[in-house]
């Protein structure tokens, strides 16, 4: 994959993190139980129905299968995946390489910091709480908060408000193409670090920040951050 890591040419006031393919290794949870869900409804579809919902919001992805099986059959193959997803979720699913590193830094800086995901609230909580997260941010936002989910600004402007800073001065962490769009129309910054579906090229036109895992993000953001504590001593 291709990167674009220009460096920062500010230091955020804030930094918005995704949570589902960038923060936790969800997305290949998810993956897993879509595949074990159909088996078990007796459905066959390749991954690429799977994968084509990575980023949607829950109304979205039940009309995407609904589009494939029916309204009826795709009801209950959601059913049975959040079932065994759930199970997963409860048992803590795997933080992201380099993620703890990065949230240490902006603690060091003391940059405030909010989940903004399209997962439900009670879910994202559970998701947060079972992966020793939820006490690292200082808001969280769901897709439950909001009308509008991705790719619509909506849960990136109400995060931003959530800890009194412009969200054109923040900085988005995000995996998929829905959560990029969203933080573009925000007005925020984003970086990508995609997950199971690598951005196109009609995403990658907008010049965005890609990098290759959170190792690199954190590189970029340290930079902007020790420029400013330099000249600031």
């Amino acid at each position: 994959m291709a990167e674009t890591s220009v460096a920062l040419e500010f230091v955020p006031d804030a930094v918005l993190f995704d949570m589902d393919g960038l923060m936790l290794d969800s997305e290949q949870a998810m993956l897993e139980t879509w595949r074990e869900a159909a088996v078990a409804e007796n459905l066959a579809a390749g991954d690429e129905v799977w994968l084509a919902m990575v980023g949607m919001h829950d109304r979205a992805s039940l009309a995407h299968l609904s589009g494939h099986f029916g309204a009826e059959a795709a009801a209950r193959l959601r059913d049975a995946s959040y079932r065994l997803y759930d199970e997963r979720v409860a048992a803590g699913l795997p933080r992201k390489r380099g993620l703890l590193e990065l949230l240490d830094l902006l603690d060091a800086h003391r940059v405030p910091k909010a989940v903004a995901t399209s997962t439900q609230r009670p879910r994202a909580l559970a998701k947060l709480a079972a992966s020793g997260l939820i006490e690292r941010f200082d808001a969280i936002v769901a897709g439950s908060d909001v009308e509008h989910p991705k790719p619509a600004p909506d849960i990136y402007l109400l995060a931003a408000r959530e800890l009194g800073v412009d969200v054109r001065r923040c900085v988005v962490l995000e995996d998929s193409e829905p959560g990029v769009r969203a933080a573009l129309a925000a007005g925020a910054t984003p970086i990508q670090v995609p997950d199971l579906v690598a951005p196109g090229e009609e995403l990658r036109a907008f010049g965005h920040r890609i990098v290759a895992s959170l190792e690199q993000a954190r590189d970029l953001l340290e930079r902007a951050l020790s420029k400013s504590a330099a000249r600031a001593g």
